[in-house]
């Protein structure tokens, strides 16, 4: 199976890439051949690339398979074939995270700063151990700090001659002007629901009634349509959510609506570090000579306080990540009211609430429904400035129940 199979909807973005792939092949046979006189100019590849798209568009999968296709060895490419056969070391390694000269850097906190961004800089100077190009792929380029995307431009605008750059954001404007003015942009669009329940049966062996459920409850997304089709906790909080419309009657349910949207996000934090925190600290006061029952070396405290920060910063995230899939659901349960009133046939994204949704479109005007819609907006948007989550939750809950 090649890496591009897993590119779902992106046909176009998917040639584009192919072609890079191509004539970055063509460049490092040249330049073995020329003894490192070979030129880019002109080509369909670059040494810094930029990934946007909506949430589940495929970001991460999309940078991750053309980095796959940068270090394909297949012998089929000097026959015709397009790099990326998914099958050769190369492609194999990229795929599953092991390649020395591919480091794919992803981060649960809320920014990645001048620290760790200056570490990368650092490895992208090196040439190749052993593939053909040096690739770094960051995730989450919009949670770079303004000091670590100044960092980054110098290693964007001076590149060592076979070192590529693949960062993924949500859109541009996401990213410093000056980083996306020297990175060639590939935008990714939200893949067809249809689409996305077949790749879950195809890849995952997801049932295809839930396949279909999954994809259509989550329009698209193709990280989230896996979890809610294999996490069945994901599926009860997603119920949860869909019945906060009906019960904010007055300021009371309201409030209390709001504070079960917290506990319920608090909850998925505590259950993330319950998984990855007491592994985290055991494994690192062992690294540092601690003994069971015993205290920590003497000058080893740093390292530990360091480790409680990072802890604290990721429950942050996963907060915010479970409050934001939240969000989601509630626009787009106020999306099918929408075309409910406006007469569209578009189908419902959560069908098994259609009754709750039929009655809500026609006891409420299309303007209501639109001042709710932006109330959730408003939401995330408080949320993303650091307001306080429960006053966030409380102000879009108070805005639902006045409509």
């Amino acid at each position: 199976m090649a890496v591009w199979d897993d590119l779902v909807g992106q046909d176009r973005a998917a040639q584009q890439l192919v072609a890079a792939a191509r004539d970055a092949d063509a460049y490092v046979t040249a330049e073995a051949e020329a003894h490192g006189s070979a030129d880019l100019s002109g080509s369909s590849m670059t040494h810094a690339w930029l990934f946007t798209g909506p949430p589940g568009a495929g970001r991460e999968h999309a940078a991750r398979a053309f980095a796959a296709a940068l270090q394909c060895v297949s012998p089929d490419r000097a026959l015709g074939g397009s790099p990326g056969c998914g099958f050769c070391e190369g492609c194999h390694t990229t795929m599953v995270g092991t390649h020395a000269d591919v480091e794919v850097v992803r981060t649960d906190l809320l920014s990645i700063g001048v620290k760790e961004t200056r570490a990368l800089v650092r490895g992208a100077q090196m040439s190749p151990s052993g593939g053909r190009w040096q690739v770094i792929v960051l995730e989450d380029a919009d949670r770079l700090t303004e000091g670590a995307g100044n960092v980054l431009l110098k290693a964007v605008e001076e590149p060592a001659s076979r070192t590529v750059w693949l960062l993924c954001a949500p859109s541009t404007e996401d990213v410093l002007p000056t980083i996306r003015s020297r990175c060639r942009h590939l935008a990714l669009r939200t893949p067809p629901v249809d689409a996305v329940a077949d790749l879950l049966v195809r890849r995952d062996g997801i049932e295809p009634e839930m396949a279909a459920f999954a994809a259509r409850a989550t329009q698209g997304h193709i990280d989230r349509a896996l979890r809610l089709a294999t996490d069945e906790r994901a599926r009860a909080r997603r119920q949860a959510v869909l019945k906060l419309p009906t019960r904010v009657d007055d300021v009371g349910s309201a409030l209390r609506a709001a504070q079960e949207l917290i506990d319920a996000a608090t909850e998925d934090a505590k259950q993330v570090a319950e998984e990855l925190d007491a592994k985290e600290t055991e494994n690192l006061r062992a690294a540092l000579g601690a003994t069971e029952g015993k205290r920590l070396p003497r000058g080893t405290a740093g390292a530990m306080k360091e480790l409680e920060d990072k802890q604290k910063r990721r429950s942050t995230r996963t907060q915010r990540d479970s409050l934001e899939l939240a969000l989601s659901d509630l626009t787009a349960y106020y999306r099918d009211v929408l075309a409910r009133q406006l007469g569209s046939s578009v189908a419902l994204s959560h069908d098994e609430a259609a009754g709750p949704i039929g009655q809500l479109a026609a006891t409420s005007r299309p303007e209501q429904t639109l001042r709710r819609i932006e109330a959730v907006l408003d939401c995330r948007r408080a949320l993303d400035r650091n307001v306080a989550p429960l006053l966030a939750v409380e102000a879009m809950t108070m805005a639902l129940r006045a409509g």
